[in-house]
């Protein structure tokens, strides 16, 4: 079996499970989540890199049962009793901690860290039975894009087992931009940052070495800081790209979440 790389948008806060069904801002995002758990191959284990956990370095999550963290504020009382019960990956977790110090990076386990909900909302629409296990990996609070590509980089030895490799983020995220109400609307610089990300990563005429080179400069893309005015929801793709050796990689979503364009990438390892 081979791993099955994938980023995604993961919506605002617990709305695409407390409000997706008849929400437009969500519905379609919501979809392609479930849609996704059914048709991608089944792994044994999912890593989740998550928008919502920044340390010094990179920190894995290694405790056998980790809890939830309810990491937004002002919702209503049901999504502060959402439940997730999937099991860690403690041996997975060690397998990760040594293939970022085997590339020289830093790095340190958690076993006290529970899944924020840049992991339990989609793992919840994927694979809604909880019964796969998960480790979470945070980003560095430096945001610095080479540092993230290292990581990821040094997750290619992952690429041989069947693993599910999550990024978990949003390919736009300028929260004074988005329309609550759901609505699209129609946004030339979303749309323009949106095509040289799907260019970037899908362009079959571009190399590998031409991808990690836009990645690692992806603040000089058409609108880069109107999309991004805070990078932590871009960098979970950084490290899906690295691991997947910067290969050619599929569109597999294309739609509004929020009001705004997003994309989902998927890259299946040889």
């Amino acid at each position: 079996m081979t791993a099955t790389i994938l980023y995604i948008p993961h919506g605002g806060g617990p709305l695409p499970l407390i409000n997706a069904p008849d929400h437009p801002g969500h519905a379609a995002m919501v979809r392609f989540l479930k849609d996704a758990g059914q048709t991608l191959p089944r792994p044994d284990a999912v890593l989740v890199i998550s928008a919502h956990w920044e340390r010094d370095i990179p920190v894995i999550t290694s405790g056998p049962s980790p809890e939830l963290i309810y990491d937004y504020y002002g919702f209503p009382e049901a999504a502060y009793t959402i439940q997730y019960p999937a099991q860690g990956a403690p041996d997975l977790a060690s397998k990760i901690h040594n293939h970022l110090s085997d590339a020289g990076i830093k790095t340190k386990l958690d076993g006290n860290r529970g899944f924020d909900h840049g992991v339990f909302i989609p793992l919840k629409l994927m694979y809604p039975k909880a019964d796969i296990p998960c480790v979470q990996m945070s980003l560095t609070a430096d945001l610095d894009p080479g540092a993230h590509l290292k990581a990821g980089r040094a997750l290619q030895p992952l690429a041989c087992e069947n693993i599910l490799i999550l990024g978990s983020g949003f390919s736009f995220h300028n929260m004074g931009a988005f329309n609550l109400s759901g609505q699209a609307t129609k946004d030339p610089e979303n749309q323009a940052f949106q095509d040289w990300l799907a260019k970037t990563l899908s362009d079959p005429d571009l190399s590998p070495q031409d991808r990690e080179d836009l990645l690692l400069r992806w603040e000089y893309a058409p609108n880069a800081r109107y999309c991004h005015p805070r990078e932590e929801h871009l960098l979970p793709l950084h490290v899906c790209a690295a691991a997947a050796g910067f290969a050619k990689a599929k569109v597999t979503f294309k739609n509004h979440v929020i009001g705004k364009l997003a994309q989902a990438f998927c890259w299946e390892t040889a």
